[in-house]
């Protein structure tokens, strides 16, 4: 069982399920959404997620047709994003998750629009133009 909330506390949730690859993901978007070199999220089923407090602080965003960046309200902490796409899955932020991974980053997504200020010096597999794998970043 992992579990988690924002910045202010307000947003709490519980997640009891497999936790995908975590993905660093360089995009301009990720990176405008998160004031960062890169955001950092997993996949997770919609299923085994649920809110134990503050759902009615969520915000939704879409930041392009049909896929949507969630918030709170309160303290602005990003949360997950999802795809109407990919309706069973959450792409949840990993900073938010109150326990440890167990496990590092996979891979960098999206390197062909990284910053020019960051440099990436791991190993990692980088994947330049698409995302490794169809759920959303």
């Amino acid at each position: 069982m992992l579990t988690g909330h924002c910045l202010c506390g307000e947003i709490t949730f519980e997640y009891d399920g497999p936790l995908g690859p975590v993905d660093l993901c360089h995009c301009r978007q990720c990176r405008r959404a998160h004031g960062s070199a890169f955001s950092a999220s997993a996949p997770v089923q919609k299923v085994h997620f649920r809110f134990t407090g503050g759902e009615h602080r969520v915000t939704e965003y879409e930041s392009r047709p049909g896929k949507y960046r969630a918030f709170c309200s309160v303290c602005g902490s990003q949360l997950y994003s999802r795809l109407d796409a990919i309706p069973g899955v959450l792409r949840l932020r990993v900073g938010v998750i109150n326990e440890p991974l167990g496990k590092g980053p996979a891979a960098h997504v999206f390197t062909g629009s990284k910053s020019d200020w960051f440099t990436i010096t791991d190993d990692l597999p980088r994947f330049e133009k698409t995302e490794r794998t169809n759920d959303p970043h």
